[in-house]
């Protein structure tokens, strides 16, 4: 089957990131016509990770060379010297690689517990290196004693593709005033199993690492159309997806996965080569908060969690949902119990209309709603969790005979609410996420291609407690692009150009960082900042 015009190479399996600080921008006079041999480190606008003072341990996770599937393991030993209560816990990836390659993914597991997820950078000739930073202070409760280590990043190497991928991690711990973190860190397998949670637990916390991967039109799922449609990637319902959580069968959680673009993506390296699109370097989990089922999870016994992707056509893989459970417990009650007070599930829209013609056209419209609420009886007192969730999407995906046009146009919002209420005021915190992707990418009867494409990830949350803010966020991160090749040539006959930026603006109760980025023919020209 053809795959369509709009793609990525990416194949392998799946991993996570911060930056990498490169020299200063360069002078327009030292921008090459067009792409070389070699080009900028990869780079992100997004903020390092903050790390405390004081002292601090470092302990060596995986140091890998990966050339096929086969999985780094090894043992993690706790670190000496900084306790077994630390302030921070950051990781820290380096990675290099040189030759010709496809964009990767890879994990990383300890004691089975997935903490890291990301995909990798195309290489140059010359090659490259890059580093990527991750706030790991949630897992905690998993790096307090020795655990095994399993690390991938599928790849494949032969006479074409060269480029071995070289990583190193490292966990460094710092000591100081203990973070708040879950007590508790339980792993389940791909898509869910069986769990047993504390009886005492008064918050319960699922995350997912959801990513739509390998190689198949899942990879690009956003794109498929309905079978009536002639185009080369297709599902039986179209593009709208949705991730769900169920716990024994009941619907406890809905979430909109992050339309991730990676870094071979819309079938045009030459975009992604210096700056990667947002999230492409830091997958970030889907979290659900399943407190208002924690009455149910307390009595003890094992339950089943599972997930989801809706709108995958049967049968079909995909998909990667690793999956942890997060748990706070009550340290003034052994046995917490409680009840689930609420499930209202709202009906699922998905609706596609084709219009066929000289530009085929796809317009989807879906969307979901859930709201879930029940009470804990914990030592300071009745606490009622309520969460709501509502989902929505629409796009426009037009595309030509043969797919040498092949655009889209669309947008997701996963807006959620969460309330505590007990014997004080209650707490809400509000999240609204919006998620954009428009581009067009053609090809003419030069065998040029070309795409333009901008993506958007948007967040803004506030918690307030009686009604009174305490605290606020915003999130706005932009990426654009413009790159034009020859395809169908050799790569030294390419004659590639291509501009691209980003725009990371953070503001909020902690402060600001407002970083901008631009490259020309993969040479960075600007690295701004405006706060």
């Amino acid at each position: 089957m053809k795959r369509p015009i709009i793609m990525s190479m990416l194949t392998g399996a799946a991993l996570l990131v911060s930056t990498l600080l490169g020299a200063a921008p360069a002078r327009s006079a030292d921008v090459p016509a067009e792409f070389g041999t070699d080009w900028h480190d990869p780079v992100t606008a997004a903020p390092a990770v903050d790390r405390p003072s004081g002292r601090s341990c470092e302990v060596t996770v995986a140091e890998a060379q990966f050339r096929d599937f086969t999985p780094y393991r090894g043992t993690y030993t706790p670190p000496d010297g900084c306790g077994d209560r630390w302030s921070k816990v950051v990781l820290r990836l380096d990675g290099k690689v040189k030759g010709r390659q496809f964009d990767r993914l890879g994990y990383l597991h300890v004691g089975g517990v997935e903490i890291f997820r990301t995909s990798t950078p195309e290489p140059s000739p010359d090659g490259i290196e890059w580093s990527v930073e991750k706030d790991v202070t949630r897992y905690s409760d998993t790096f307090r004693s020795r655990q095994d280590v399993e690390m991938l990043i599928g790849n494949v190497v032969d006479d074409t593709y060269t480029g071995v991928i070289d990583v190193k991690v490292t966990l460094t711990f710092y000591a100081g005033k203990p973070a708040t973190a879950p007590d508790r860190v339980l792993t389940l397998g791909d898509g869910g199993d069986t769990l047993t949670t504390p009886r005492n637990s008064e918050r319960v916390v699922a995350e997912v690492y959801a990513t739509g991967s390998g190689g198949g039109c899942e990879e690009y799922w956003y794109l498929t159309v309905p079978k009536e449609a002639p185009y080369s990637c297709q599902a039986d319902d179209g593009p709208y997806r949705e991730v769900q959580v169920r716990v024994d069968g009941r619907l406890a959680g809905i979430a909109t996965p992050f339309p991730t673009v990676w870094t071979g993506g819309w079938s045009n390296p030459f975009l992604w080569y210096v700056i990667p699109g947002p999230r492409a370097f830091d997958i970030k989990p889907i979290e659900y908060d399943l407190t208002p089922f924690a009455g149910i999870l307390n009595d003890g016994r094992p339950h089943r969690l599972e997930v989801s992707v809706v709108g995958v056509p049967e049968g079909q893989s995909g998909w990667s949902t690793p999956v942890n459970v997060l748990v706070w417990q009550d340290a003034g009650r052994a046995v917490v119990p409680g009840r689930l007070l609420r499930d209202d599930t709202g009906d699922l829209t998905d609706s596609t209309a084709y219009t066929p013609g000289t530009e085929h056209r796809l317009d989807t419209e879906g969307g979901h709603r859930l709201t879930v609420a029940g009470y804990l009886d914990t030592s300071h007192g009745r606490v009622t969790t309520t969460v709501t969730r509502t989902l929505a999407h629409t796009s426009v995906h037009r595309w030509t005979d043969g797919e040498n046009v092949d655009g889209l146009d669309a947008t997701w919002t996963d807006d959620e609410a969460v309330t505590a209420d007990g014997r004080g005021p209650a707490v809400t915190t509000r999240t609204h996420r919006a998620y954009t992707m428009n581009g067009t990418t053609t090809v003419g009867a030069d065998d040029r291609l070309r795409t333009v494409l901008t993506l958007g990830d948007r967040a803004d949350a506030v918690t307030t407690r009686g009604g009174r803010r305490m605290a606020w966020s915003r999130l706005e991160d932009t990426y654009t692009g413009d790159a034009t090749y020859t395809v169908g040539v050799p790569r030294d006959q390419r004659h590639a150009v291509g501009t691209t930026s980003e725009h990371y603006l953070l503001l909020g109760s902690g402060g600001c960082h407002d970083r901008r980025l631009t490259t020309v023919q993969g040479v960075l020209t600007e690295d701004r900042g405006g706060c």
